[in-house]
């Protein structure tokens, strides 16, 4: 199978760095259940935050993921072929903690991307 992630990546352009996103929504509500819903919120919350900046999923060069429990891993890595589909993809680390600003919440993911230099442009 092929890696989630990069071994190694250059950037070439402005950088963003995307403080670490939960699985809340912006209406407050938290993705209850599994590690699935909540990385997919997660995800969600990214791509706003790459949209509101003119840069979209492609863009990311590293993220950082923190699990609450590191058996969700799998569960984890099936939203990430549904997100991360471009090549290359990001640079990753993985952590697993004790807890997260929620009890609630299970994943927590922050990143760095390379801003496009023209709209609609490539990283």
């Amino acid at each position: 199978m092929a890696k989630n992630y990069s071994d190694g990546f250059v950037a070439d352009g402005p950088l963003l760095f995307i403080s670490g996103q939960v699985p809340e929504a912006p209406d407050g509500s938290v993705a209850e259940g599994d590690a699935v819903a909540q990385t997919r919120q997660v995800f969600r919350n990214i791509e706003a935050v790459l949209g509101a900046h003119g840069a979209d999923i492609r863009h990311l060069v590293k993220v950082n993921y923190y699990l609450r429990h590191i058996a969700d891993l799998q569960s984890v890595r099936q939203v990430l072929r549904e997100f991360l589909v471009h090549e290359p993809r990001p640079a990753a680390t993985l952590v697993e903690v004790t807890g997260l600003a929620d009890s609630r919440f299970l994943v927590e993911v922050d990143g760095v991307a390379c801003l496009p230099r023209e709209p609609g442009g490539e990283r």
